[in-house]
């Protein structure tokens, strides 16, 4: 367990203040993370990595010269904000474009794809590279859908060490990618790991059992078995990374690897050594010969007791960028010059946004944004608790307070807008943003891409209607679709999402006005809400686990259904007789 804490809502905050302390001649502390404290060539391309705290040294402990430019840091075990990603590439970047790593879960892919297409709208070049190192999280036909962990180290370094021998933008990318079709991984884990303030672990494993296949958010593993020995363990690791070889190898004979030996958090270094001897001893017995080996804490999770074992076949170009001279506050290579620190005058601050001008009509519409943001906002605070446990048959159970963070950081956030004069689409757009920023995670990425595109489309003049509506979820749904790649049966909140934006746009269509359009609309998304308890997952954490989620609705979809319901008829209708109704709702 976490012992060692002051508030738990303020654990990674105060982590990233005391790790900066530590480290103040390599990093310096920026809004959502942290970034090199030495220069940087100009017009190099930056790597900037990312994703939720809990894992040092990954990710703020790989920044530095050799490695990657910057790191965005998450709340606990949830991804950072598209806002916190953008911010801080845009410090980290030189002239050379971005690239953006982090470990292919669904709202890092969320929240680092709305960031990328929000720089290369500003003209920086932006691509992003998701490691999906894990064997166990999806078959080689679907490897696109694996998890990174451990092997975050090798793109990583690959793509960083090409950025500093100077590669093209171009070039930097494929490196990376190169890097991670040529990676492969796989976890076990002896116990589960617990959060500050919380009272009991993530998951569990039977005492004498050990889980296979676990993820390093807490995710539970895909099969369990008796604890082996250290010379048992080494063998099933190396055994099931040999059964699948990169394309294009076919045969482990003669081949050179770099190999990572990597402890979650309690598993010591001296187990771990005891471990890589027979590691060592079977790798060679194949004829490979082992590059560099690191053994130690890379990735991890927490108080995890579990350990990965990681390959990366190499050929001459990424033998050279591993062996790469590095220097960062966890992850040391080689020797290199110092480069000269940065002074306060090479990081310019963000411009931040400014309230554009609204009609009254549009302001009056804004305080009704307001109000039904407070009835989300109540509606997820009395069901918080059932939210989690809902989330944690098949996940990790946080989607409850990642709900709570969020529609708590929008709602302070629009009363904060709506006294500049803000008008309804601004109101809904600085929500967006904060409930994105606060809650992180896939929900946060989801509520901040459906809120910024429901505030596109009511904007700043008119008051809102059916049609405006309709239009605002019907493209929130296709940008949800787009960035987090889910589709209607997969068994998320799109299954809710996208029935009830039919529903509003087939009532608008007909001309109904919009509490009754709402109305009608909310018994579509009770309804499938409700279906998605027969549902198999087939993205996200819970996918590994689809089996176990039958005959439970997904929580994502559920918490949706929730808030459509509880704002009914009145949601952003604008009249005095809908403001009295939310009103009296918030009261109740």
């Amino acid at each position: 367990m976490t012992r060692l804490f002051n508030q738990p809502s303020a654990f990674a905050g105060e982590l990233v203040e005391g790790f900066v302390a530590a480290h103040a001649s390599m990093v310096r502390q920026v809004p959502g993370g942290v970034v090199r404290n030495t220069r940087s060539t100009e017009g190099c391309v930056a790597v900037v990595i990312g994703g939720g705290s809990g894992h040092y040294p990954a990710f703020a402990g790989l920044v530095g010269q050799g490695l990657a430019h910057a790191a965005v840091m998450g709340n606990l075990f949830a991804s950072p904000s598209a806002q916190q990603i953008y911010g801080v590439a845009k410090l980290a970047q030189r002239g050379g474009g971005v690239l953006l790593g982090y470990g292919n879960y669904a709202g890092d892919v969320l929240h680092f794809g709305l960031a990328k297409d929000r720089l290369n709208a500003e003209g920086i070049p932006c691509e992003v590279i998701a490691v999906t190192d894990d064997i166990s999280s999806a078959a080689v036909d679907e490897i696109h859908k694996r998890r990174g962990i451990a092997g975050d180290l090798v793109v990583f370094k690959a793509a960083s060490a090409a950025a500093e021998a100077g590669y093209e933008f171009s070039d930097v990318v494929r490196v990376a990618r190169h890097a991670n079709e040529r990676t492969r991984s796989l976890g076990v884990a002896f116990s589960g790991c617990t959060l500050p303030g919380a009272e009991h672990p993530l998951f569990e494993v039977p005492i004498g059992k050990m889980a296979l296949g676990m993820g390093i958010h807490g995710e539970p593993g895909i099969d369990e078995g008796p604890v082996p020995t250290a010379d048992e363990l080494a063998e099933l690791l190396v055994g099931s990374l040999l059964k699948e070889l990169p394309v294009g190898i076919t045969q482990p004979q003669g081949q050179r690897v770099a190999v990572i030996l990597n402890g979650l958090g309690s598993v010591k270094y001296e187990e771990l050594f005891v471990v890589y001897r027979r590691v060592a001893q079977l790798l060679a017995n194949v004829g490979l010969t082992v590059i560099e080996p690191e053994v130690g804490e890379l990735v991890t999770s927490f108080d995890m007791a579990g350990v990965s074992l990681t390959l990366c076949w190499l050929d001459e170009e990424l033998e050279r960028f591993w062996r790469a001279p590095t220097s960062t506050p966890a992850y040391r290579k080689g020797s290199l010059q110092i480069a000269e620190a940065l002074n306060e005058l090479d990081l310019q601050p963000i411009e931040q946004q400014i309230i554009p001008q609204a009609s009254a009509r549009s302001r009056r519409s804004a305080r009704c944004v307001v109000q039904v943001l407070e009835i989300a906002r109540h509606t997820v605070l009395t069901h918080v608790e059932e939210l989690g446990r809902i989330d944690a048959v098949a996940g990790d159970g946080d989607h409850g307070i990642g709900m709570q963070r969020g529609v708590s950081a929008a709602v302070a956030k629009a009363h904060e807008v709506l006294e500049l004069g803000a008008g309804a689409g601004t109101v809904m757009r600085f929500a967006a943003d904060a409930w994105a920023d606060k809650a992180g995670g896939t929900s946060g990425a989801i509520w901040g891409v459906a809120l910024t595109a429901l505030g596109n489309s009511l904007g700043d003049v008119r008051s809102p209607d059916a049609a405006t509506v309709a239009e605002g979820i019907r493209k929130a749904s296709e940008g949800i679709m787009h960035f987090g790649k889910a589709r209607v049966g997969d068994k998320t909140l799109v299954d809710v999402l996208v029935p009830f934006s039919q529903s509003l746009v087939d009532s608008a269509a007909q001309g109904l006005e919009l509490p009754e359009a709402w109305s009608i609309a909310a018994i579509v998304a009770e309804q499938a809400a409700a279906a998605t308890a027969q549902l198999r997952p087939r993205i996200g954490r819970a996918r590994p686990l689809a089996e176990k989620s039958l005959g439970t609705v997904d929580a994502g979809a559920f918490s949706l259904s929730l808030i459509i319901n509880a704002i009914k008829p009145a949601m952003l209708a604008g009249a005095p007789a809908a403001s009295s109704r939310i009103k009296e709702t918030v009261h109740e």
